[in-house]
Formats: structure tokens, sequence, C-alpha cells
């Protein structure tokens, strides 16, 4: 590897997991028992545990293995959603957005976007649009906005379609590696003495008269069921919410309607050379009225995005040939090198949990573009917590909300002690540190001042492909909570979102030294056969 560690921060917390189910069921009631390991359930259990309270997170997969490490990777205020007159939302998403990227600037940086205008008035119209984006910002604003003629629309993004082009316009937004922020939440809420453990599932509810009061949980490794109290549950399983409160609501005696309306958003990844250069490309309004993203990230460019509805949610949603059609046919009237099936290194979908309104007609029409991105926050008759919506941005935000909720209405104890809305994952950097772009190849960067301590383990001078070390595989297992070979090629290394061919190439090593270092089966061949269907473009 070509990068050096040049800082060293606190020793990492191990991730032991015997250590962890011990702790997690010894005798006690937690304050807060938060169910789902994304984006939310782990704002949630940092913030609860900053305000002292004991905390205990379960995931019934791997970390941020749904919805949170499926995302565009934009740390965004939402463009689209000034039209709409959402300007609170934006508002409050702009400034969550500064907060975001201060707290982990080796994971999540600006990025400046352009949009190409090739019809008389387009870029007045949507300028002056990314200008009210920008004042909205205020002194959280990431750059300024700025006007671009045809040529120097053509000098910013090298790689955009020069026939027609009559200028653009540059505005800031944030980019991120999703995953690996989600496993940097909870490591800095095992820091603030959560206990967070992955591959648990909830098998029901606990309750005390018509309270609830705990879970019923399974150690998915192990086999094994225990029980876990506490004073209050939140459900924070994203677009999987519906089960747990609806069986929570078939307990009272009520039939409730579905909180979530599922979207599907799709993603391919190609080559940089489709793409290059460090700027994005934003096409917000597409010949059907939906949105076009190029992303250049960790060395490759990822396009999309759709916007789906969908009535199902499987754990694992796949690319509709439609939907691949689409995000092909539009990256070709903007990309000077249009990209065809064969050039997708990676082809994969996520579901957003969109909260559904009480009566929303465009949802049940499948329009899912004019659904509320705004979170919800429900508290039952039981006293069950759940909270979904919102998007990656404002998940300290939703965090925020469903403990205040959760204070006057499940009857949580005040915090113990109050923290500063200003602090640093695991792993950010030393002020000064030189960060690298998120546009260039996964490398040791990524572990910010953690990586004295990687490249002090076995194999750290081993490169199983340039950016991942045998060290880092360690490390992944030892201190990030990986169990399997997906929890390392797919979340700790995004190898297999960026390239599903090396992913599956290099899944066996993987499997060898999680073998070493954990003893278990680390699932290679179920890996292999997802690595066949990320690279299969259908």
């Amino acid at each position: 590897m070509t990068d050096k560690p040049v800082e060293v921060g606190p020793a990492p917390l191990p991730t032991r997991r015997e250590d962890l189910l011990a702790q997690l069921v010894a005798p006690q009631i937690w304050d807060l028992l938060v169910v789902g390991g994304g984006a939310t359930g782990l704002g949630v259990a940092l913030q609860a545990a900053r305000e002292g309270l004991t905390v205990a997170l379960l995931e019934a997969n791997d970390l941020a293995q749904g919805t949170s490490s499926r995302s565009t990777k934009l740390v965004h205020g939402g463009v689209r959603y000034l039209a709409q007159g959402h300007w609170p939302l934006v508002s409050e998403a702009l400034h969550e957005r500064r907060a975001l990227l201060e707290r982990a600037p080796h994971l999540a940086q600006p990025l400046a976007f352009v949009m190409p205008a090739y019809r008389w008035g387009e870029q007045a119209f949507y300028g002056a649009g990314l200008k009210l984006y920008e004042w909205l910002a205020a002194s959280a604003s990431l750059g300024k906005t700025r006007f671009l003629n045809a040529q120097s629309t053509r000098e910013a993004i090298a790689g955009i379609r020069t026939e027609g082009l009559r200028g653009g316009v540059q505005y800031w937004d944030g980019q991120f590696d999703d995953a690996r922020l989600a496993v940097a939440l909870a490591r800095t809420a095992a820091r603030e003495g959560a206990c967070v453990l992955n591959h648990v599932s909830v098998q029901g509810l606990i309750y005390e008269g018509k309270r609830v009061a705990g879970v019923q949980a399974r150690d998915a490794e192990r086999g094994l069921d225990f029980e876990l109290r506490a004073q209050c549950v939140v459900n924070a399983t994203g677009v999987w919410v519906d089960g747990l409160r609806q069986a929570d609501g078939r307990q009272l005696g009520q039939d409730l309607p579905a909180l979530v309306s599922p979207s599907q958003g799709v993603h391919l990844v190609v080559d940089a050379s489709f793409w290059p250069g460090d700027k994005a490309l934003l096409v917000p309004r597409t010949e059907d009225g939906r949105v076009l993203f190029a992303v250049p990230w960790l060395g490759k460019v990822l396009l999309g995005t759709t916007d789906t509805g969908r009535e199902d949610a499987p754990t694992e949603p796949r690319p509709a040939s439609e939907e691949v059609d689409w995000i092909l046919q539009e990256a070709g009237r903007y990309l000077a090198k249009a990209p065809r099936r064969q050039d997708v290194l990676s082809a994969w979908a996520g579901l957003r949990p969109l909260a559904r309104p009480a009566a929303s007609s465009a949802a049940q029409n499948g329009a899912t573009q004019k659904v509320s991105r705004e979170h919800q926050v429900e508290v039952s008759a039981s006293g069950l917590v759940t909270v979904t919506g919102g998007k990656w941005t404002t998940y300290s935000a939703m965090a925020e909300d469903a403990l205040g909720q959760a204070r006057s209405l499940a009857g949580l104890k005040p915090p113990i002690r109050s923290q500063a809305k200003n602090y640093k994952l695991v792993g950010a950097p030393l002020a000064g540190a030189e960060l690298v772009g998120l546009n260039q190849p996964a490398g040791l960067h990524l572990f910010g001042s953690e990586q004295s301590w990687l490249c002090a383990l076995p194999g750290a001078d081993i490169e199983l492909a340039p950016g991942l070390t045998e060290a880092m595989v360690r490390f992944a297992a030892r201190h990030e909570y990986a169990r399997s070979v997906e929890d390392v090629l797919a979340r700790r290394s995004r190898c297999l979102f960026l390239d599903a061919a090396l992913a599956k190439a290099l899944a066996p090593r993987v499997a060898h030294i999680l073998n070493e270092e954990l003893g278990i089966d680390p699932a290679l061949a179920a890996f292999e056969a997802l690595a066949d269907d990320y690279g299969r473009c259908p």
C-alpha cells in the first residue's frame, strides 16, 4: 500500500463476541434497548449512551446491512425537496450535513456537484434554486454556488456530453462511506458504554401488564435464545419497522396500518473512465422527471438512482431489468462515454423506508418521489417507540427526536449527563491531519487516527487487493464486529459494491483469515453466490 500511518489515536476497543454476549445477558434492566443497527438505531444508541443511559442495541444481520449501506453515498440537504416546498426539512438537513462531516472527516467530506444545462432558461431556473439551497445552509455552507459557461462546464466535468451544452451550475453537498460510518457510530456508542451486537434477532416483545418490558432474542450463530429487559424499547428497523409495531398492535388488540411505504433505489458501478475527475453530476429532471447522479466514489463511479415503489421488503433486493435500462439510457444522454451492461462492475439495490402519510394517494400510485422524506416517531399504547423515515444525513436529529418522545411518552428517565452536539466519532483524524478525498481508491486513510494500530497487526504489508490488506480483515474481526466474509467485503471493505468479480476472487483468502481470527464458519459459499448476483446486471 502506498499511504502510510500518520497519527496514533486511542487504542481500539475489542469486539469479542463472547464478551459482548456475556455483557448483554447479565441480569439487569437496561434503560434503553434499540432494535436495528442501521443509521437510525445506531444514532439513537449513541445519543442515549452519551447522555448516560444504559443502552443495548441488537441487529438481526450485520450493522448497516439494509438501507444504510446502500445509499447514493451523499450527505445532502435534499435539493429536489426545495421544489416540493419542504424548506424546513432542507434547512435542518443542511445543518446536520455540516455536523456529520465534522464528526468523521475521513469518512464524510464536501463534494462539488455540477448541473449541466442544455435548454434555454435551465441554468437560470436551477441556479436560482441552488442559490437558495446555499442561502438556507447559511453558516453551514460547504462552498459557493457558481454559474459556469459552456467552456467552464466542460473543464469542470470532463466526462460530460458537450453537444448542445449551454453551461452549468456548480454547488456543494457531501459524500461519505455509509457502511464504514455506521460501524464508526456503533464503535463510538460502545466507547460511551453501549453494548452493541450484530447477528442477534428479536423474536418477540415481552410485556408486563400492557407495557413493553423487553424482548425475546436469539443469537444467530449459536441458536441461543434469551430475554432482555428494558425500561424502553425503540423499534428502529427501518423499512421493516411494521413487523414489530404491528405485532405490538395485535398484542393490544389493534389492527395497525403500515407506517412505511418502501421505495427501491438502484445503483450501477462503472470504471472511473466513464466519469473522470473529482466532481459529481446532477441531472435534476430527466425525461421522465427523475433525478440522475454520477458520483466518483472510492476509485469508481456510482450511477443512479431509481425511485420505485414496491409492496414487499426483501432483505436482499435486486435491481429490475427496467431499472438498469433507465439508468444506462439516461447516463448515455449525459456522459460522453456511454456505459453498457457489460461495463457494470456491480449492480445493487436498497430500500428506502419512506414514512407513509395517513392517506397517501402518491404512495398508492407508486410515485414515491412525492412521499415525504421526513421521519416519523410513533409511541404505542404499550410504550414501544418506533422511528422511521428520514435519511442518513439527519440520523442525529432523528435520534434526539426519538429519545425526546421516549422520555415524555414511554417513561424513559431524563438524561444523567448533557453532552455537546459537537463530538468526534471513533477514528476521526486529529486536527490538522491531511485528508484523502473519497473519490480516491480505498486505503489506510479510511482508518483515520487508527492507522498505526491497524499497521501493527499481522499482515499489514500483505495486500489481498489494492487498498485491502490481511491486517484490515483482522482489524474488522477484532474491532469492527465482522463475523462473515460478507461483513468484511461488503461493509468493512466496500469491494462487493465496487467490483463484484474482484470480491468473489478475494473471498476464499478473506474466509481463511476470518477462520483464523474467529474460529467459525465465515459463510464463504453464501458470499460467493451473493457476489455472483451483484456481478450479474439484469
